[in-house]
């Protein structure tokens, strides 16, 4: 896995759509069918899994989500509701999850995959990968600043105890 960060518009053989600018730490790398928008984030991979599962703060990473409604708080395989994009309610399911790792259907159409990478040795830190078709590459600017975001909200909450349950490995 490549982690270093892209800078300006330059090309190290990543694909590095909608240029990164100097404003974001992600990485984008093709992994077969998919490519992988990826960036470094400076807690345990249970802190940052809790907070990616977590449907109540998908508005404040996601730039493309201005709200959800799901019974349950955190996505397990299985888990419904609706997200508001544009202005639109579209339903999803969440077809996979194993606590690390989640992928979904909007408007029964597969979506992005949502994983939580760890390092050896290196208890708080972790990537946060959103991976998207590679027919879908227009989305990866999305995908980049929501991982910014992301970055940004995990990082400051990462001085505070969670307060939520352990994340079930099974689920």
């Amino acid at each position: 896995m490549n982690n270093q960060p892209c800078l300006g518009d330059e090309s190290d053989g990543r694909f590095d759509l909608g240029g990164c600018g100097e404003e974001s730490a992600s990485t984008v790398v093709r992994e077969g069918a998919t490519l992988a928008v990826g960036r470094d984030v400076a807690v345990a991979p249970a802190v940052a899994a809790e907070y990616l599962r977590d449907t109540r703060r998908w508005p404040d990473w996601g730039p493309a989500i201005d709200a959800v409604e799901s019974d349950d708080r955190y996505v397990t395989r299985g888990t419904t509701g609706e997200v508001r994009v544009a202005g639109s309610w579209l339903p999803f399911r969440v077809t996979a999850c194993n606590g690390r790792r989640w992928d979904w259907r909007i408007s029964g159409i597969p979506a992005t995959g949502h994983r939580v990478d760890s390092y050896a040795g290196e208890p708080d830190r972790s990537r946060v990968v959103v991976e998207v078709p590679v027919v879908a590459a227009w989305y990866v600017p999305v995908c980049r600043r929501a991982l910014d975001r992301f970055a940004a909200l995990v990082e400051d909450r990462s001085g505070e105890k969670s307060t939520e349950r352990a994340i079930d490995i099974d689920a």
